[in-house]
């Protein structure tokens, strides 16, 4: 099958014939109809999260976002044959862990993540394994796409949750910081559970498109100071306030931004430059009685709320996605991410 392969951090991908996979007896192959290309691909093609055990040997077959159809099954598979549609949580789980069993699969004690642990190859390619495949394949409604599925599979995913931890409730103010991919799909999520959405970035194309997507104010940080801005729109404070970016400037922003009792959800992981470091306002966050809250993925029993909003069309990732873009284009999309170039999605659906 044809793959685009990360063989050297910071260095073209190049597409590659490598051997189709095969499925033990728990397991399934996938033809894969889109998968995305997230910036966490980006972080993994620039060699950061060596801090959070995120340093897969290469080469590897990166892509975490994808829908397909099940190609094969292991003898022991029950749940699933050839020619069902499916997607997959780009955290896979063990299915018999403590968090696993509770229902919080994205915490697995034992969580692999596709084309970000060595030996655990991705979805820029044909062809993808999926391991345990009755805990972790996910079914699609008949009228969610491929390219949906891709939208749906790590960004968007992510950012639901990040509004679900986030608690918001019809009213509230809820202020995303950064307008890429996750930030777009959380607008796009907030605003559809009655938040009131205030998106903020340096880019003023993303800005209109986060209006587009339902967010009622905008902030440019270039010419803006962001804490000062969301008080005086919100007469107050955010309730909510999404970090889905990562950086230094944006977790700050987002806690000095709440008003007392606000949420701050961490969603972004960050860059080689903060690794993983952060600095908070402590007594701030204690005086006012703020939360700090962690968001990761969105664990395997959420997919039916998530599926039934975009099956029904309250929900629509599709509109996110700016470019389909074929295995070749890899490369230069992770050119464009390092300038910031790229708006919403790109989806790899030429293989």
């Amino acid at each position: 099958m044809r793959a685009a392969r990360l063989v050297e951090h910071k260095k073209p991908l190049p597409v590659m014939e490598v051997p189709d996979p095969k499925p033990g007896p728990g397991d399934a192959v996938l033809r894969v109809e889109a998968c995305g290309i997230c910036r966490s691909d980006w972080h993994a093609w620039q060699g950061d999260w060596s801090w959070i055990g995120l340093s897969p040997e290469l080469p590897i077959t990166p892509g975490h976002e994808f829908g397909g159809v099940v190609e094969e099954v292991g003898k022991d598979v029950k749940n699933y044959k050839r020619g069902d549609r499916v997607t997959v949580p780009f955290h896979a789980g063990c299915g018999h862990c403590q968090y696993c069993l509770s229902g919080v699969p994205n915490l697995c004690e034992n969580l692999q993540i596709y084309g970000l642990v060595s030996g655990f190859d991705g979805g820029y390619a044909q062809y993808v394994l999926v391991k345990n495949a009755d805990f972790n394949l996910i079914p699609l409604p008949e009228n969610v796409d491929g390219v949906t599925a891709a939208a749906i599979g790590c960004r968007y995913m992510t950012g639901y949750h990040g509004v679900v931890r986030g608690n918001v409730k019809p009213g509230d103010w809820v202020a995303i910081q950064g307008a890429g991919g996750v930030g777009l799909s959380a607008v796009q999520v907030a605003a559809a559970l009655g938040g009131q959405v205030i998106a903020v970035d340096i880019d003023d194309a993303k800005l209109e498109k986060a209006r587009e997507e339902g967010a009622v104010a905008t902030i440019n940080v270039k010419r803006e100071n962001v804490p000062e801005a969301i008080k005086e729109i919100t007469k107050g404070g955010a309730h909510v306030g999404i970090d889905a970016l990562g950086v230094r400037d944006t977790v700050l922003n987002s806690v000095l931004s709440l008003r007392k009792g606000g949420r701050h959800v961490q969603v972004g992981l960050t860059t080689s430059e903060e690794g993983g470091m952060v600095s908070i306002p402590v007594d701030m966050i204690t005086a006012m009685e703020l939360e700090f809250v962690g968001s990761l993925g969105n664990p395997h029993p959420a997919y039916r709320g998530l599926l039934s909003l975009v099956s029904s069309g309250r929900l629509n990732p599709k509109t996110l996605v700016n470019k389909e873009v074929g295995l070749e284009d890899v490369s230069q999309t992770f050119e464009d991410m390092s300038n910031f170039r790229t708006k919403g999605f790109h989806v790899i659906t030429k293989f």
